[in-house]
């Protein structure tokens, strides 16, 4: 019986533009928090056609502001497009808003390709190579004090001083941040939705260098995972057209809006693309309550995972708000064998 949470990152489609995607987030914040679910997490990704979620920090708030009981979070923010220091007082500021309802995830990728990356970056006198590890003891510091005198950072206290940052996460989609949170004893989440192939050995690796520390006395994994949940599997597998198309378009260069399910089932394929379709949706969960109850159950019995992350691409808002009610439904009835089902908090 684990908890159940939301990954969101604000669908862009063809008939929903950015502005109304991210409208189109609080409405599914509420149900969230009104479903029980214990975690409401934004993304950050740039100069995607697909993807609204861009100030996963902005978003947080207005969140936490619409909702009452549900922890809200960065899924995440993406440390070497900012500043620690920003990072800091931003998270303070929310955490002194909405007291114990804040996370902050941590990631190490850009979130977007390299010249938009590039563009993010060129202002803050980036000095080459991966800077995630500075970046991230730079936030450390700036929270606990540890600067060694002559260092010009000695000084500076990120405000409200009196606040605490909230709960770190480090964010992965391979084994690096796995070895990473586990030696600093902090909870991982595994990004399974887009890097399927990584995530046993990413959370091997996590649980094998875990070391307790004063935020856990024992690993924490949770498992990102793409579900699309509909009342029976072929209107499901229906739904799901659209994030295969969409995906596909990425891969080979031609980003857009997420198209509309009678677009993706019209599109002509060829042999390698349905192929290709085919080999990324076996690591999706997508049908109906029963073979979505089947697939997290699996996902499970994998991976051991504290937690799932559910994300949903689909292209009609009111689908996406169905296929979480339905996914909830199913953490509070009795499974069919007998067995309890998840529970949602």
């Amino acid at each position: 019986m684990i908890p159940l949470s939301v990954l969101d990152l604000s669908p862009v489609t063809t008939a929903t533009p950015g502005s109304a995607a991210l409208h189109n987030s609080l409405d599914l914040a509420r149900l969230a928090d009104s479903l029980g679910y214990k975690r409401y997490w934004l993304a950050e990704h740039h100069n995607l056609a697909n993807i609204a979620s861009s100030s996963p920090d902005i978003m947080i708030g207005q969140v936490a502001a619409v909702t009452s009981r549900i922890r809200v979070g960065s899924g995440g923010v993406m440390l070497p497009n900012h500043a620690p220091l920003m990072v800091a007082e931003r998270f303070k500021v929310l955490e002194a808003l909405f007291p114990g309802r804040i996370d902050l995830g941590l990631g190490r990728a850009p979130g977007t390709d390299p010249v938009t990356s590039y563009a993010l970056r060129a202002r803050q006198d980036p000095r080459g190579g991966d800077e995630f590890l500075e970046r991230f003891q730079e936030l450390l510091l700036l929270e606990h004090g540890g600067f060694p005198d002559g260092h010009p950072f000695r000084n500076v206290r990120a405000v409200p001083s009196d606040v605490p940052l909230p709960p770190l996460w480090l964010l992965g989609s391979s084994g690096y941040s796995a070895q990473v949170a586990g030696l600093l004893g902090l909870p991982f989440a595994f990004a399974h939705h887009f890097s399927p192939a990584n995530t046993l050995p990413a959370l091997a690796l996590y649980r094998e260098h875990f070391r307790p520390s004063e935020a856990l006395d024992r690993p924490y994994a949770m498992v990102a995972a793409a579900v699309v949940c509909a009342d029976t599997d072929d209107r499901a597998r229906w739904l799901a057209g659209s994030g295969a198309l969409s995906f596909l378009k990425l891969r080979s260069g031609r980003p857009g809006p997420l198209p509309s399910p009678q677009e993706a089932e019209d599109y002509p394929y060829t042999h390698l693309e349905r192929a290709y379709i085919l080999d990324r949706q076996a690591t999706q969960i997508i049908g109906a309550p029963e073979t979505v109850r089947r697939g997290l159950t699996e996902l499970l019995k994998e991976t051991a995972a504290d937690e799932l992350m559910l994300t949903t691409m689909v292209f009609d808002p009111a689908d996406r708000l169905r296929s979480f009610e339905l996914v909830a439904d199913l953490a509070r009835t009795p499974h069919p064998e007998g067995q309890p089902a998840q529970t949602a908090t």
